[in-house]
């Protein structure tokens, strides 16, 4: 059983799929965010080095906040298709091109985590694989308009319909396509007791 009790534990994301995962751990926690971080990265780092970059930019934007015991838990998800990055579509028009682009191929959803203590920060990534099969434009549009999927990388929660009808397979960790490795999470917090 993990025993944080020594920590105030923070969850900085408005994700409510991230919210749902940690509450499955059974610990306590709450939920503070701030607005505006700023999600940019440099040009010159790819893969996985971009969603850890943005979670540890994220977790740096909190320093001024934490107490010597609260640890706080950052994430950042992105989807890897050919090199190309897909992160949380602007509107209906990108998120319908992030879908097509998807449909019928292989891509990578990775999830950087940071979790961050006034003592001591671990940063990891978690990568997993998924097989959309073809996709009609019709299917797209109605996810996109039904669902809204604008605070989810690459236009789509695999908990959803789209999840339904489009995955054909995946390769590694459910809940990190989620948005929250939750397995290697929980074992990286009970090495930070």
């Amino acid at each position: 059983m993990l025993d944080l009790s020594r920590y105030n534990v923070v969850l900085a994301s408005n994700s409510p799929r991230r919210k749902e995962l940690l509450s499955g751990l059974g610990i306590d926690y709450v939920i503070k965010t701030l607005p505006d971080i700023d999600e940019s990265y440099p040009s010159n780092i790819k893969g996985e080095d971009i969603a850890t970059y943005i979670s540890k930019t994220k977790a740096d934007a909190y320093k001024a906040y934490m107490e010597s015991d609260t640890l706080l838990i950052t994430a950042d998800t992105i989807v890897l298709l050919d090199g190309k990055v897909y992160g949380k579509p602007r509107n209906v028009e990108e998120a319908k091109q992030m879908l097509t682009d998807l449909s019928g191929n292989t891509h990578q959803v990775i999830t950087g985590v940071c979790i961050t203590t006034k003592k001591k920060q671990k940063v990891f990534a978690v990568s997993s694989e998924v097989r959309f099969a073809k996709l009609e434009e019709e299917e797209i549009d109605f996810y996109v308009t039904k669902f809204r999927p604008f605070d989810k990388a690459g236009a789509y929660g695999i908990q959803e319909w789209i999840g339904y009808i489009a995955v054909e397979y995946i390769s590694g960790s459910y809940f990190n396509i989620m948005g929250l490795p939750i397995q290697r999470l929980y074992q990286e917090l009970k090495n930070m007791r």
